[in-house]
C-alpha cells in the first residue's frame, strides 16, 4: 500500500506537470508561444499515439535503441568491472596504464562515431561500439575507487581473524565497493543510452536517434518534442530501475 505521504507526493507531482502541460497548451492556442518553435503537447500526444498504436513503428525504432544500449552497457560494464578488479590486484599495472587510459577516455567519443561507422557499418554494430566507449571508462573508474576506498582497518582484522582473500573479497571488499561501483553502473547505463541514441543521430538504419534526425530536418516540431520526453522517461526509468537493484543489494545496511 502506498503511504500517504507518497501519494500526496506523487498528487503535487502529477498537478504540477498538468498545469505545465495546460498552460503550454493554453499558450500555444492563444499564439503566445510559436508552435512551429516549441510544438504543442495535444500534437506531441497525437504523434506517440500515432507511432506506438496506429502503425507501430516507434516499436521498432525503440526496441532497436533499447537493444543497442543494453547490449553497450553490458559489455562496457563487463568489461570495466574485470579491468578494474585487475588493477586493483595489480596497482603497478594500473599506473603504467592510466596515461592511455587517460589519453582514450579524453577522446569525443561522438566525434568518433563517424570513424566506428566506417568501421562496423550503419547497423547496430557502430551504435554498440560508440555506447561501449562512453561506458566503459566510467565504470572503471567507480570500480577501481569503490574497491580503494575499503576501510583498511577491516581488511586487517579480516586478515588477523584468519578469513581467506577470496572470503575477505566477497564479504569485505566487494559489499563496502557497492554504493561506489553502482553510482559508476547508473551513470554508465544513461551513457550508453546516449551514446547509441547520438550515434543514431549522425547515420543508422533504424532507432530513435534516426528517426529524431528524419523529424529535425523535415521540422517536425511536435515529433521531436515526442520523442526527447520519451527519451527523458527512459532515462528516469533506468535510473529508478539501477536505483532499486542496488537498494535491494544494500540491504543488509
Amino acid at each position: 500500500m502506498m503511504s500517504a505521504e507518497k501519494a500526496l507526493r506523487a498528487s503535487a507531482h502529477a498537478a504540477f506537470i498538468l498545469i505545465v502541460v495546460g498552460f503550454w497548451e493554453y499558450s500555444a492556442q492563444q499564439g503566445w508561444l510559436d508552435a512551429t518553435f516549441f510544438g504543442r503537447p495535444l500534437g506531441i500526444a497525437s504523434y506517440l499515439w500515432r507511432g506506438f498504436y496506429i502503425d507501430g513503428q516507434l516499436w521498432l525504432e525503440l526496441g532497436y535503441t533499447l537493444m543497442g544500449a543494453a547490449l553497450s552497457f553490458v559489455g562496457g560494464a563487463v568489461a570495466a568491472t574485470a579491468v578494474g578488479l585487475v588493477f586493483t590486484m595489480l596497482p603497478r599495472l594500473n599506473r603504467v596504464a592510466e596515461p592511455y587510459l587517460t589519453f582514450f577516455n579524453a577522446m569525443p567519443r561522438i566525434a568518433l562515431a563517424p570513424l566506428f561507422l566506417l568501421w562496423f557499418g550503419l547497423g547496430i554494430g557502430s551504435k554498440i561500439a560508440v555506447g561501449i566507449s562512453l561506458t566503459f571508462f566510467i565504470v572503471l573508474s567507480a570500480t577501481v575507487a569503490g574497491i580503494r576506498s575499503v576501510n583498511s582497518d577491516h581488511l586487517i582484522l579480516s586478515r588477523a581473524l584468519g578469513a581467506t582473500p577470496a572470503q575477505i573479497f566477497l564479504k569485505v571488499t566487494m559489499p563496502s565497493a557497492v554504493p561506489v561501483i553502482f553510482s559508476g553502473l547508473r551513470l554508465g547505463l544513461i551513457f550508453a543510452l546516449l551514446g547509441v541514441v547520438g550515434a543514431e543521430l549522425i547515420a543508422a538504419e533504424h532507432g530513435l536517434g534516426q528517426t529524431l534526425a528524419y523529424l529535425q530536418s523535415t521540422f517536425n516540431t511536435d515529433g521531436v518534442m515526442a520523442l526527447l520526453a520519451l527519451l527523458a522517461v527512459l532515462g528516469l526509468c533506468t535510473t529508478s530501475f539501477m536505483n532499486r537493484i542496488e537498494r535491494a543489494l544494500l540491504a543488509w545496511q
